[in-house]
């Protein structure tokens, strides 16, 4: 198996990797060529918002974080709603100076829905890798149209846990 996990949703705020018990060692920028990033995958406790997920794009790249495990990865699985959400699936990932096979959560075709929005709060997590992520990613997901949700209270560690 493998001691990586690649995260190009929520997960790319290290705080929220803690808060959810996952171990790690290290985190860095990291690729996954020939996929996109999109937000598709409906999410479960709320009408009409969507999680992050990749779809296969050959000529895009999805950025992200590569968090080396000092933990199993298992633990992420019940935030993920894996296996009926997402699946866990192992990707080559491209880091700074070499290929990693490195786990990847994938919605799955049955909560996979269009005419979705992205929570603000669930967008700030993605923008919380800051410089792990090029200045030309964080602008297009700074572009963004995020809607408010509006029931989220003002605090900036909500959601650190679970999808909120």
């Amino acid at each position: 198996m493998t001691d990586f996990y690649f995260a190009y949703g929520s997960n790319m705020n290290p705080e929220r990797m803690r808060a959810r018990g996952l171990a790690f060692t290290r985190h860095e920028a990291a690729r996954l060529p020939s996929y996109a990033l999109c937000f598709n995958k409906r999410a479960h406790n709320k009408t009409g918002i969507a999680y992050a997920n990749i779809t296969y794009a050959p000529e895009s790249i999805v950025e992200g974080v590569l968090y080396q495990l000092a933990g199993d990865i298992e633990v992420m699985d019940p935030f993920e709603g894996t296996p009926v959400r997402y699946s866990r699936e192992l990707f080559p990932v491209a880091a700074a100076e070499s290929v990693i096979w490195a786990w990847v959560y994938v919605a799955n075709p049955a909560y996979i829905g269009s005419e979705l929005h992205v929570e603000e709060n669930y967008l700030n997590h993605l923008l919380s890798a800051g410089d792990l992520l090029s200045a030309a990613y964080r602008e297009h997901l700074a572009g963004l149209a995020p809607v408010v949700a509006s029931d989220a209270p003002a605090d900036h560690n909500t959601g650190l846990r679970f999808n909120v």
